[in-house]
Parts: C-alpha cells; sequence; structure tokens
C-alpha cells in the first residue's frame, strides 16, 4: 500500500472495531453462488394452484388505442382472466418522484413495449399463446426518440436543473483558450442475469406477500398499496437476493410485483409474474444516453478558467429517476477538477422510449464524459498531452465544487500521482511511442482517467437506515436490514460488523432477508450507499447491545464495565481472560431478563442541499481514484484490444480487500463495455433493435484487459464511511471512460488527420472509420 499523507485521528471507538476486521474475509454468498443453491425468485416453492402471468404490451411507440379484441384470448382454455386497468381498484398510476407513469395503457401508448394488460393463466405457456391472440389497433401519433428531437418540440419531463459557479460569461473573455464542442454518449442495458419478476401470494385478512426482485422494497409496498388502494401495512415485501440489479430493478422492478399483486388480490391465488429475457429488454428502460454541448476555456498555463455545458438528457416516456440522475449529472460535471467558473445546465427530454432509469453511476459517467471530451479537445487543439490538463486541474484540500461543498480529505492529487509513480508513467508513455514507432498496422494510445465520485443519496431525506439485531438463547446472532444483496457481498460486510462487535464466529450469524415486516420505511438499495448506511445501523444495534451484556457481566464477575471486553466468545476483565463464555453471558442475561434484540436507526449527519439555491453539501465523503488504461489498435480491421488498466484506487480502511477489488474490476469492464462495443439502436418508430445478444455486445472474457492491477492508497478513511471502508459499487465504473480515450488516442498515432470526435461507444466499426478518416 501506498503512504499518504497524515490526516486527522478519527472516532476511537471505530478504530478499534476496524481494527479486528479479518480485511481477507470473502463473500460468503460464493459458496452456494457456485453451488447453484442461491435462492432467487424463480426459486420460491410455489402454492399449488399457482397462477403464472404474462405482460401484454405495446405494439408501437407512440399512438391512441382505437380497439382492442381479448376475445380469442380470454376464450383459450387454460387462462383465468385478463387484467386492465379497468381492474385498478385504487390509482393507475406508478411514477414515483413525478406521476406521470401509469401501470397499464389507458387511451394511449407512449412506448414500445408499454404494458397494456396482464394475461393470467395456469401455466406460462398458456398465457403466452393467449398474448399472441389479441388483436390491438393503434393509430400512429408522431414518434420522438432523440433528446435533441424532445428539445425542438419542447417536450420535457420536468423543468430544467442548473449549477454555477463564478462568472462563467466574464470568465470565458479572459480565457487565452476557447473551445466549443458536442458529446454523445449512449444508453447501456443492465443485462442482469435475473430478470425482473415477482411472486404474489395471498394471506389471511386480505393481505398480500410479494416476494420481489428489487432493490427497493418500500417503493415497491408504497406502490402496490396505492393502486390497490389499501394501505401499506396490508402489503409484505421480501426479497432474498438479487441476481444483479445494477440500478435496473431500483425502481424498474415495481411494476411486476404490481401487478402480480393485483392479479392475486382479484383471485385470492398466488401469482408468479417472471419477464423472459426478450420481454424485459423490450420493457425496460435503460442508462440515459446523453447529447451535450460544452464550452471550455483555459488559461496558457492550461488552468481551466471557466466551463460550460447543456446536458440533453434522453428520460424516455415517463419520469422514472430521471430528475434525480440528471441532479447527480451536475454533481459530477466537473469530475476530479477544480474549475472556479462553471454554468452546467441539464434538461429531462421527454421521448418515446421505455423510460430510462438508474443505472451504476446514476448520471454521474455522462457528466464526467463530457468534461474528459473537452479536455482531450482542447489538449489536441494546444498541442500538448491531455494528462497535462488534467493534471493541472486536479483537486486540492478545500476547493469549492459548483454545487457549494467544499472539498475535505481529498486524495485526487495523491491517487495521480502514486499511479505515475507506481506505474512508472514515464517508461510506459516511451514504450507506447517506441511501438507506434515501429509499427505500422498496430498502433497503441494511453489515457488517465482520475475519478472523483461523491457518496450519499443525493435527496437528503433517503439518507438513513434502520438495523433488527436478535441475539438467541444459544448465543446466534439474527440480523435484519433494508440491505439487499445483488452481488455486491453486502450481506457479508452485515455479517462481518457484528462477527467482531460481538467477537463470535462469522458462522452464528445470520442474514435475514430484506422484508419491509421487520425493517420498514427503507431507501433503497441504491447510491452506493448500502454499506455505510446499513452497516452504521447494524454498528449500533450490536454496540447498544454489547453496552447491555457489559452490565450483566459485571455483575456477575464483580468487575467494572469500563474493565470487560469481548474475544473469542469469552469476558475478558483488563485484557484476562475469565470462565465466562458468550453462550453462558447470553443465558445469564436471559435469566435476568435483559433484552437481546436492539432496533437501531442511523441517519447520516452533515448533510444537506438547497435545491432553491442549488447549493450545500450533498455528500458525507468522496471517493478518488485513477487509472491508466492502455490499448492495442489493429489498424486493418479496426479491433482493438486493452493491454492493460493500472488503478490507484482510494478504499479508505477497506473491510474486505477481496469483496472490494471484485467490485473495481466488475465496475471496470461495466464502464470499458459501456464505452466501447454496448450500442443500444431504436429505430425511428421508436422498436428496440438490440433486442438479444446477437445484437446487444457486453463484454466476454475476451474483452476483458489482459492486466488489470489495482493498488489502494493507505488512507485514514473516512468515518462517515462504516468503519471508514468506503463506498466502492459505483465510482470504479467511470474507469472505463478512459477506454474511449485510449481508442482515440490510437486512431490519431495512425491517422494524424483524424478530427477527434465524442460519440460514444466506440465501437470497431467507429474505430475503423477513423482511421482513414480524410486520408485520401
Amino acid at each position: 500500500m501506498l503512504k499518504n499523507k497524515t490526516n486527522k485521528v478519527l472516532d476511537t471507538k471505530l478504530d478499534a472495531v476496524s481494527i479486528a476486521l479479518k480485511h481477507s474475509i470473502k463473500n460468503l454468498d460464493s459458496y452456494t453462488h457456485v453451488r447453484g443453491e442461491s435462492l432467487y425468485v424463480d426459486d420460491v416453492n410455489i402454492r399449488q394452484g399457482t397462477f403464472h402471468a404474462v405482460v401484454f404490451d405495446s405494439p408501437k411507440a407512440h399512438g391512441k388505442i382505437k380497439s382492442i379484441d381479448y376475445s380469442k384470448a380470454e376464450t383459450l382454455e387454460g387462462v383465468e382472466r385478463i387484467f386492465t386497468y379497468k381492474d385498478v381498484p385504487g390509482e393507475n398510476e406508478i411514477g414515483g418522484i413525478i406521476p406521470d407513469e401509469p401501470l397499464f395503457a389507458e387511451d394511449e401508448v407512449h412506448f414500445w413495449g408499454m404494458p397494456i394488460a396482464l394475461i393470467v393463466a395456469e401455466s406460462e405457456f398458456i398465457a403466452r399463446k393467449a398474448r399472441s391472440l389479441i388483436d390491438i389497433e393503434i393509430e400512429d401519433l408522431p414518434v420522438i426518440t432523440t433528446a435533441k428531437e424532445a428539445k425542438a418540440m419542447g417536450s420535457f419531463i420536468n423543468a430544467p436543473r442548473s449549477f454555477s459557479l463564478g462568472d462563467t460569461e466574464t470568465a470565458f473573455a479572459d480565457c487565452d483558450y476557447v473551445f466549443e464542442g458536442e458529446t454523445f454518449s449512449n444508453g447501456q442495458e443492465h443485462l442482469y442475469i435475473e430478470t425482473q419478476g415477482a411472486y404474489a401470494e395471498p394471506l389471511e385478512n386480505g393481505n398480500i406477500k410479494i416476494t420481489s426482485s428489487t432493490q427497493g422494497p418500500t417503493a415497491v409496498q408504497k406502490t402496490i398499496a396505492k393502486v390497490l388502494g389499501v394501505a401499506m401495512h396490508k402489503i409484505e415485501v421480501d426479497v432474498t437476493r438479487l441476481g444483479g440489479g445494477f440500478g435496473g430493478k431500483e425502481d424498474q422492478a415495481t411494476p411486476w410485483a404490481v401487478m402480480a399483486a393485483l392479479a392475486t388480490h382479484h383471485l385470492n391465488q398466488s401469482v408468479k409474474l417472471i419477464l423472459n429475457r426478450h420481454d424485459d429488454l423490450r420493457m425496460t428502460g435503460k442508462r440515459h444516453p446523453y447529447e451535450s454541448n460544452y464550452k471550455i476555456g483555459l488559461s496558457k498555463d492550461l488552468k481551466i478558467i471557466a466551463y460550460q455545458t447543456e446536458f440533453l438528457q434522453n428520460s424516455g416516456a415517463a419520469a422514472d429517476l430521471s430528475p434525480a440522475i440528471a441532479e447527480r449529472t451536475l454533481f459530477h460535471a466537473t469530475n476530479s477538477y477544480y474549475v472556479p467558473n462553471v454554468t452546467t445546465k441539464v434538461l429531462s427530454c421527454k421521448t418515446n422510449l421505455p423510460p430510462n432509469t438508474a443505472f451504476r453511476g446514476f448520471g454521474g459517467p455522462q457528466g464526467m464524459f463530457v468534461i474528459e471530451s473537452a479536455i482531450a479537445k482542447a489538449a489536441n487543439e494546444i498541442g500538448v498531452p491531455t494528462r497535462k490538463i488534467q493534471e493541472a486541474n486536479l483537486l486540492d484540500e478545500n476547493d469549492t465544487f459548483s454545487y457549494g461543498q467544499i472539498a475535505k480529505k481529498v486524495e485526487a492529487k495523491n491517487t495521480w500521482n502514486s499511479a505515475k509513480q507506481l506505474f512508472n508513467i514515464e517508461s510506459l508513455e516511451q514504450e507506447v511511442e517506441d511501438f507506434n514507432k515501429n509499427n505500422t498496422s498496430f498502433k497503441k494510445g494511453l489515457a488517465f482517467m482520475p475519478i472523483t465520485f461523491g457518496i450519499s443519496f443525493t435527496n437528503t431525506p433517503m439518507n438513513h437506515a434502520r438495523a433488527l439485531v436478535h441475539i438467541y438463547l444459544d448465543g446466534s446472532v439474527g440480523i435484519s436490514t433494508a440491505a439487499v444483496e445483488m452481488g455486491q457481498g453486502v450481506n457479508t460486510k452485515m455479517m462481518q460488523i457484528a462477527a467482531d462487535v460481538f467477537s463470535i464466529p462469522i458462522e452464528k450469524i445470520k442474514i435475514e432477508t430484506t422484508n419491509t415486516t421487520r425493517v420498514a420505511n427503507t431507501s433503497p438499495s441504491a447510491a452506493s450507499s448500502t454499506a455505510d448506511l446499513n452497516g452504521k445501523a447494524t454498528l449500533m444495534a450490536c454496540k447498544a447491545l454489547v453496552e447491555r451484556l457489559k452490565t450483566v457481566a459485571s455483575e456477575d464477575l464483580n468487575a467494572s464495565e469500563n474493565d470487560i471486553t469481548f474475544k473469542d466468545e469469552f469476558i475478558f476483565i483488563n485484557g484476562k481472560k475469565s470462565a465466562l463464555t458468550w453462550t453462558e453471558l447470553i443465558s445469564k442475561a436471559m435469566l435476568k431478563r435483559v433484552a437481546l434484540t436492539e432496533n437501531a436507526h442511523y441517519a447520516t449527519p452533515e448533510i444537506h442541499f438547497d435545491k432553491t439555491k442549488e447549493k450545500g453539501h450533498p455528500f458525507a465523503y468522496h471517493v478518488y481514484g485513477t487509472a491508466i488504461t492502455t490499448t492495442t489498435i489493429d489498424c486493418t480491421r479496426g479491433t482493438y484490444e486493452f493491454d492493460s488498466v493500472k488503478i490507484v484506487h482510494d478504499y479508505g480502511k477497506s473491510m474486505s480487500e477481496g469483496i472490494d477489488l471484485g467490485q473495481v474490476e466488475g465496475a471496470l469492464i461495466q464502464g470499458i463495455g459501456w464505452m466501447t462495443m454496448e450500442e443500444i439502436a431504436y429505430n425511428k418508430d421508436g422498436r428496440l433493435l438490440s433486442n438479444a445478444l446477437s445484437t446487444y455486445k457486453v463484454p466476454d472474457i475476451f474483452s476483458v484487459p489482459k492486466i488489470v492491477e489495482v493498488i489502494p492508497v493507505e488512507t485514514e478513511g473516512n468515518e462517515m464511511a462504516i468503519l471508514k471502508s468506503k463506498a466502492v459499487g459505483e465510482p470504479p465504473l467511470m474507469y472505463g471512460i478512459g477506454a474511449y480515450f485510449a481508442l482515440q488516442n490510437a486512431i490519431k498515432a495512425f491517422n494524424p488527420n483524424y478530427n477527434l470526435e465524442f460519440h460514444a461507444p466506440m465501437t470497431p466499426e467507429k474505430v475503423l472509420m477513423g482511421l482513414y478518416e480524410n486520408t485520401k
């Protein structure tokens, strides 16, 4: 690890726990994953008589419904019932931030794949056959597919948002260099292994239990209650784990759970709804495509004096989470750089595509891509290496972000300089230069990518969590939180916290399913905040139980509570092992009628944001890092491979280096996929063309860089992170942006006449065209 500048001493109580952590602990879910024993929604043991459901969706992107004939489908043997908006007892509305999204289409359809009806039958096969028998007539209306079209037609989801710092217009007049340009970053399909789905079953007294593949159990519970017109306590939502989420199940898991619950409400029978892959691809939203323009001004010494950009976000046909995602784009519009004069604006454009939604990074990557493009453009025009401009403008302690927060415990320069030193940047650049001099058919490119990513829900009230901890009579422990396990290892981290606080084997701890009855009113597992929020609550609950048990132990051992500690399932007095075991202590506590259950609530302190002023302190802390990407292009074919991605990453004090390394590597590859090969395509009629893995390319083993090296930068961590172990889910995805610019630099090495374009993803087709652009 690298040495870092000294930070002030943090919470000593947390330090004591942190020191005890077993950093080598592996993801405890891995054992059941590789054996095929992990349980998902589709693995639920269904009740006898369970019905199966299939969604009938719009075959057009925009139009008025003239007629629908369900008669052939309804008379098909095995079909139980077909539900439409007419069967909704409450509100036919599932929109969260903005109430603009019906569960079922009524008079109009607004995107290709919009749900119109739910077919419930004895089997999925019968339901699918019935779907093919439905006749629908739709009168075509104009279709908007791009953000620019939407802007031209004045089609928006909500009012624009804008952040500013300094005086941009005046500052541009004082710049030695001013450059303008446009960028485009495409959407991205989540392609979680487990598709969207839910299983609804009736309970007593009109109550319904939903097993859902969702990142937001409370959102599902709340929306079902609204649609059914019942109180929330009538609805129980349970989640064991997800087979991947990446943001695609934060909001968009909701409609399928609601539909299943609606059918169960009417039929008083269990209903299972699992989308197949093609239905999932067609009906669900993606990462938001962005069309943006920028203006950047620099001084002679390469300082960015002014920066201005307008982001056009393709929101799709309804708001979904677009307003929140647009906000985070503004928060990350200047990435790792200090710019004294900034004006950024985002417009959420309403189009006739499926409502686009959360995706790892939540709008941050789209914002970062634009400023990195602006810097690359400026460097090319001025005639200097891009990294010279990047390095000259890196954030420093006490710099001000455009949203008013003062940068603290900044590691931007530290990770950058460490990467240069550790990976010997002069040698890497010389290697690229020598290779390019000696090869005509292949060219190499190298690019730096710094990241600065804020951790917290930017909607301040969402930054809270609860934990319910039981100690059972035999000394084993059960923990319930709002955290949803989706492959990121959060269950392991929660167990790790309890194991260290109680000093008992992790085998004695069980993480319960995420359930709205045990832990209510929760925020979704998103924003890279799941481990922080739920971990802090778990830590609070466990420490409260320890203090309670110390009182029992002090009475039994005739010792001061201050002298008592727990270690390896024994009670120690002044560091000396007593005869009292953990299990015996629990029994004594029970006999004394001491509560062995604790419910703790944690709310992130300090954070706030005033949307009327667009200023505040929205993030608990930031994660920093620097990646150096090297690529080699085959200049005959336009194909390429990534030689290496070398990263210095700010983990803080990692709780589990293995889990965190896996998150960095996985996010990096997902980011590279977004930037280089994953191309969402709709035709002019709004129909998805990249509707299968034959037409939508995701990274496979052959796409992975030959070398991925990740070195943690040693820091004192941040007390706002759980045990000073910083969030790691989203920030590393942005390292993948460096792949785009490495390819650009390799193209430029082959074709000096190539005009830098910033239209992602940089597919092999685009590379090939760039290699031979303006060469005649």
